[in-house]
């Protein structure tokens, strides 16, 4: 199969791969965004948006569906496809479909996202959008003056239970072990808030709920010294053990932490790889936000044009001519 060349490929669907592909498309660069395993991002699996600016309210899935939309009114060719393989030994880079297809990339966005890392509870799976969520900023807005619980024992765990006090009434902290990994900092601000009551040594067996309307009712408990089980009144549950970047296709190829997020350089979306830029939760493990992701997506459009740009000038793609360093491992 003839392998099909674009100046821009844009592999991702979430808020950061579409403004990226907007901004690619509105440069005259006719960009190509490959949709991935999970068409739209983690904000299909998310019901009321209220922190997206220009909307009071906005279903998740409403919102990625109006973004393909203008990706599509100023050009941009969106394909239906995932990622089988990626080659950034050279360029231009080479990406294979599922489907067998082949593009050649003279620059490309990475925009995979993260996920989530969930307690593989039939239960919680259940409720997920319904009361279960794994992001406080996002949904907290939706339990003022009720009862809630976060499991975790890490600093996001502690900061995601310290944001939740400005909406619940009552937050538990649910760790499996009798002491937190969190900084000592965070420690103290958790102990020091009355609405915050931690539960040691606990893992949540399953979540309990109704299901006309969908919604939590409550927790069953293990306690892991004994295996007594007990039970929690609550009306959300908030999962913060972590985030898994989907970074896997490009291990060894590209600079990234020891957690898997890609490395950029400051102030930037360039990678390690001249002519490849990550753009929102692939590259972001501390807001993860739609509205941050969708600006570091702009930034990646605006220096893959850039790059494009200095490649025309100088014959070649080569590395862009300003003082702008790539990330390095």
């Amino acid at each position: 199969m003839i392998p099909i060349h674009t100046k821009v490929l844009v592999l991702g669907s979430g808020p950061a791969g579409y403004t990226a592909a907007i901004y690619a498309a509105r440069a005259a660069l006719s960009p190509v965004l490959i949709e991935g395993l999970q068409p739209g991002g983690q904000l299909t699996i998310t019901t009321d948006v209220e922190n997206w600016p220009g909307d009071v309210s906005v279903l998740g899935p409403d919102l990625m569906v109006r973004m393909a939309e203008q990706a599509r009114h100023v050009g941009v060719e969106i394909v239906g496809d995932i990622v089988s393989t990626v080659d950034l030994s050279r360029r231009p880079f080479a990406v294979t479909l599922d489907s067998s297809t082949r593009y050649l990339a003279d620059s490309l966005v990475i925009a995979t996202g993260a996920q989530a890392r969930w307690l593989g509870l039939d239960s919680e799976t259940r409720y997920r959008g319904f009361g279960v969520s794994a992001c406080a900023t996002c949904d907290g807005f939706f339990f003022r003056g009720r009862t809630v619980a976060v499991v975790g024992g890490g600093n996001t765990a502690v900061e995601e239970a310290l944001f939740l006090t400005n909406f619940a009434a009552k937050v538990y902290l649910i760790h499996r072990r009798d002491r937190l990994r969190a900084d000592r900092t965070n420690q103290a601000r958790l102990f020091a808030n009355p609405k915050i009551e931690m539960i040691w040594n606990t893992e949540v067996g399953a979540v309990e709920g109704t299901d006309v309307p969908l919604g939590v009712t409550g927790l069953d408990l293990i306690d892991t010294v004994t295996g007594k089980i007990g039970s929690l009144a609550v009306d959300g549950l908030f999962v913060a053990i972590g985030h898994v970047p989907a970074t896997a296709l490009f291990a060894g190829q590209v600079a990234m932490d020891d957690e898997g997020y890609i490395v950029t350089a400051p102030d930037s979306t360039a990678t390690s790889v001249p002519g490849v830029f990550a753009a929102g939760d692939v590259k972001d493990k501390v807001f993860r936000q739609a509205v941050t992701a969708a600006g570091t997506g702009c930034m990646a459009a605006l220096e893959a044009e850039r790059f494009l740009a200095h490649a025309n000038e100088s014959g070649g793609l080569a590395e862009p001519a300003d003082d702008r360093r790539h990330a390095v491992a």
